[in-house]
């Protein structure tokens, strides 16, 4: 029978459906009450009684008694069932053993089927294999109908199904038996259960283990503007606006396209079916095993089987795109898709150059092919992230994947990179191997972080990422965040949909990313490869746990005769919050000794004193510590150990009162390292010397802790500000990088006291002599900028970012005269690696109408990076009157893109000029904001209190978010 949308347009079923059960409609909107009390009683028949008129009377009286003994007993029986559910309820949030036990058979099933659309999670009675999806796309009212058929097995005997929904309209249920008496089964009752986002289905007999059944099902929704589930965009294309729809299901947003099982663990294969205006293309997962022209103008897309996958990789998109691609030596087919004018351009073939090396790449690092025929990377308007990497199909913001190389800068192009990186070694580490639950998220997220860039650094070496960007953008940023009293482990326990989004943080990207960092290099290169490979053959096409990757790694570690449990190592590092500070101080024995501590690092000394029990825990880690020992013209080898106790005393070779200790060799540790205030003055003198004696990395890590460990009371404030007196001589750009990043906050601190004009004073006198050594990019006679190399170049910003930011007379001028002589020839001669430099300081120093320049050529920029920069620069203002205006125009004006509204609050926040102006208006239009593209923006402003308002407007924000 063929099912119908609102509009009366026929699809095709996938089953003739035999019933059609008439208690859906009635079904849909039952309450919770009826939910709790639902039990399957068979019907009885109606009979026909002919009595004397005095029997009646009486057999009436009879009947009312008996109806009212009846009710009495029902209510009661409700109440019970009520405090039944609330019992299982809190049953399912205990302990996390209990939680995952129920999806790896060892949970309590005879609980969990009481009443199982009251748990948290699916039970684990049944089981998909397959899904059969057809839909149909209406783009003219944003619309879709759908059928689903789900065939699955029964693992312990149920009369229910359960399975996600959220925000559809079900017209028809059907369940049947694939067993040696197939046919339709009888459906007793089904009911949508809101509160878990489910749908029951309740049947008059008992599903069997060890048998197959199928379930079909067919919806309708809306094609919403939220963007979740499956959604729309919109774009200009020569002066007409476009509309595209997309899907987004990571974390839990399959069930908002259609009925599943929408957990991690649940994977199974898909097979696609798109019917849509034929004006329009179509593109999932697969590629397209046949498409049929209809007679009425519309197309359908039948498209291969997918692997098994978790249904949160599923996607598919109905789109007006264009494409260019290009085939791997394997046979892989890798295509962009983008808007046509931007396919045209060219704004696509870098980051289609870049995938297809990477595709070899990971291949051959990995050891284990690319599973599937094609790759397409789909280039849209709007996305709640900056990318996802859906198997085959992976999705990007337009920001993150098409680069324009004549106005683009470098540090542009390096964050588009790293996104690519990212996003292809998902399609190994979270579609290939899935983790079980979100508890581990960093096990993908981690790996994929970590993998920028290893991978950034095959395509070019020359960056240097692994050993150097690594450290001031991921080891020192997460440590920041790490160090707070709010952190928490990197493995987190979550038991409801609403805390999943919780688990997607810097601590499970970064932290993740830097333990992964430390184990590679504990276990060197080739045993971790190999110990990689192994973990990713056991468990492709299916879900693995912190576990599993422990006990592979031990393996490889044990194939190599070294015998180091890799769980007891690990579990110390991701079952508990923050990190160490490992001080290591030279003894005053003749033996060469030296003693070994570790603590628990944290910023807030008090919150030891205000939360007893939780920072009197005995935290302690295991800890590869590399030690070197050197003086003015040499440095020893390092050597390793390990400190598995809270004081330690080892011997580490001759010293002198003039050997300087030095810890965690290039930083490859996570975790902190202090010394003895002598052996810092050592280090200092070396640094003022001979600095190249110690690792350019070491010399990022020594500024780093330096400033951290003073902030945190450990050492005096006066040693962070002398390290930096050796800067004048340092010619590399990583400690340029770490310097600068601790002075911006040392700025924010210092920002309108009476000793600021002390402080800035200070830090142009370390910057002015490289300053006027470095200049700026040269320009050649045709207008083009000088290539340099990416050291220098980068260098070369990050000086004259400094010298700009703390007010060099010098770097404004020249700021000022790059800005009039754009306004004056409306040439852009400006060099785009300084670009956001220039605007942002001709912004905050000259008058209203360059702002206006600014505003005017952010409208008529195409090139999306170009666009970003500007829109940034808007926010540098010291026109309190311009930032408002920013702000409002930023949610009135559609020429401001959704996704970056968020980002316009953070720089003027960030701006000392619009820090209240920021917060204050992020108050007042809380309502509007919170009602925008709902889930998204939600995710945004937590993000913002989480990562950015806290370390900008302070305690205030806490406050507000804790009402």
């Amino acid at each position: 029978m063929p099912f119908e949308n609102k509009r009366g347009n026929k699809g095709l079923s996938f089953t003739q459906m035999g019933i059609e059960d008439n208690n859906m409609r009635n079904g849909r909107g039952l309450s919770d009450q009826w939910a709790d009390s639902v039990v399957v009683r068979p019907r009885t028949t109606e009979r026909s009684i002919t009595v004397h008129k005095r029997l009646v009377l009486g057999f009436a009286i009879s009947i009312l008694t008996l109806i009212i003994v009846t009710v009495i007993a029902v209510l009661l029986s409700i109440r019970f069932e009520e405090c039944a559910g609330e019992s299982s309820s809190r049953a399912g949030n205990g302990s996390n053993a209990k939680f995952n036990g129920s999806r790896d058979g060892n949970g309590n099933h005879k609980d969990e089927e009481t009443q199982p659309w009251r748990h948290h999670r699916l039970p684990a009675s049944l089981r998909p294999r397959h899904y059969d999806l057809r839909l149909a796309v209406y783009m003219d009212n944003f619309t879709f109908s759908g059928e689903v058929n789900i065939e699955f097995e029964c693992v312990y005997t149920t009369k229910f199904i359960v399975l996600h929904m959220d925000g559809l309209e079900l017209e028809k249920v059907a369940v049947y038996s694939d067993n040696k008496k197939p046919g339709v089964m009888r459906i007793h009752r089904q009911f949508h259960y809101p509160a878990n986002q489910v749908y029951v289905i309740a049947l008059h007999r008992e599903l069997k283990p060890m048998r197959t059944y199928k379930v079909n099902i067919t919806f309708e929704a809306q094609i919403e503007n939220e963007l979740l589930g499956f959604f729309r965009s919109s774009y200009m294309l020569h002066g007409e606006r476009r509309y595209m729809a997309v899907t987004q299901f990571s974390p839990t947003h399959a069930r908002k396209a259609f009925p599943c099982f929408d957990e991690p663990v649940y994977k199974a294969t898909f097979r696609v079916i798109l019917r849509h205006d034929a004006s329009y293309l179509s593109l999932s997962n697969m590629p397209v095993e046949a498409s049929i022209s209809d007679d009425d103008g519309w197309v359908t897309n039948h498209f291969a089987r997918t692997p098994r996958m978790s249904t949160y990789y599923l996607a598919w998109a109905v789109c007006n795109f264009t494409y260019r691609e290009t085939i791997t030596d394997s046979g892989v087919v890798v295509r962009l898709y983008a808007r046509p004018n931007a396919v045209q351009s060219g704004a696509g073939d870098y980051a289609l150059h870049i995938t297809k090396r990477l595709l070899q790449f990971y291949e051959d690092y990995f050891k284990v092919k690319y599973s599937l025929p094609k790759l397409d990377l789909l280039a849209v308007p709007k996305h709640p992230y900056a990318a996802m990497e859906n198997w085959g199909l992976s999705v990007f913001v337009e920001q993150k994947i098409l680069l324009d190389p004549e106005v683009s800068s470098f540090s542009y192009q390096m964050e588009l990179t790293m996104v690519v990186v990212h996003e292809i070694c998902h399609q190994w580490f979270g579609d290939l191997v899935t983790p079980v639950w979100w508890e581990d998220v960093w096990l993908k997220e981690g790996f994929a972080h970590f993998f920028e860039y290893v991978g950034t650094d095959f395509l070019f070496p020359k960056w240097n990422m692994e050993k150097q960007r690594f450290l001031t953008d991921v080891l020192h940023e997460v440590m920041l965040l790490d160090g707070l009293a709010s952190s928490h482990p990197i493995s987190q326990e979550v038991y409801e949909a609403v805390d999943i989004d919780r688990v997607f943080d810097w601590i499970a990207y970064k932290k993740g990313a830097a333990l992964i960092r430390m184990l590679a290099n504990v276990m060197g290169e080739q045993v971790f490869q190999r110990g990689l490979n192994d973990y990713l053959m056991t468990h492709m096409y299916s879900n693995a746990a912190r576990d599993d990757l422990w006990n592979k790694l031990t393996e490889a570690m044990q194939n190599e005769g070294k015998d180091i449990n890799i769980k007891e190592v690990m579990d110390h590092w991701t079952l508990q919050m923050g990190y160490p500070v490992v001080t290591i101080s030279k003894n005053d024995s003749l033996d060469h000794s030296v003693t070994v501590t570790q603590e628990h690092f944290i910023y807030d000394q008090d919150a030891k004193i205000r939360d007893p029990d939780l920072f009197n825990k005995s935290f302690q880690w295991q800890i590869p510590l590399t030690l070197a020992t050197g003086n003015s013209t040499h440095r020893s080898p390092e050597a390793i150990i390990w400190l598995s106790n809270k004081t330690e005393t080892h011997k580490v070779g001759r010293m002198d009162e003039d050997t300087w200790l030095l810890g965690n060799i290039n930083q490859t540790g996570y975790f902190r390292v202090n010394y003895d205030l002598h052996n810092w003055r050592l280090l200092i003198e070396q640094l003022m010397t001979n600095p190249e004696i110690i690792s350019v990395g070491n010399r990022a890590g020594l500024i780093d802790d330096v400033f951290n460990l003073a902030r945190a009371g450990y050492l005096p404030q006066n040693v962070p500000l002398q390290i930096i007196c050796y800067l004048p001589q340092e010619r590399e750009f990583l400690p340029w990088h770490a310097a600068s990043r601790s002075l911006y906050q040392l700025d924010k601190l210092l920002d309108r006291t009476e000793d600021y004009n002390l402080f800035s004073d200070f830090v142009l006198k370390q910057v002015a002599s490289k300053y006027h050594k470095m200049g700026w990019p040269s320009a050649l006679t045709d207008g083009s900028i000088l290539q340099t190399s990416y050291q220098i170049e980068e260098l070369q910003r990050e000086v004259i970012m400094l010298a700009c930011s703390f007010g060099n007379k010098q770097c404004h001028r020249q700021a000022v005269s790059l800005i009039s002589d754009w306004i004056s020839s409306n040439k852009n001669r400006i060099p785009p690696n300084v670009r956001d430099i220039v605007y942002c300081t001709g912004v905050s120093l000259m008058d209203e109408d360059v702002w206006e320049f600014i505003w005017m050529k952010f409208h008529s920029s195409t090139a999306i990076s170009e666009k970003k920069v500007l829109l940034e620069a808007l926010t540098c203002s010291d026109n309190g009157f311009l930032l408002n205006r920013l702000l409002n125009l930023s949610l009135s004006s559609d020429l401001v893109p959704d996704q970056d509204v968020i980002d316009v609050i953070i720089h003027v926040g960030r701006n000392p000029h619009g820090r209240q102006l920021a917060w204050r208006y992020f108050r007042e239009k809380w309502d509007v904001l919170n009602s925008r593209e709902t889930k998204i923006y939600k995710q945004s402003l937590l993000f913002i209190y989480k990562n950015v308002t806290k370390m900008f407007l302070g305690c205030e924000v806490t406050a507000y978010f804790l009402k």
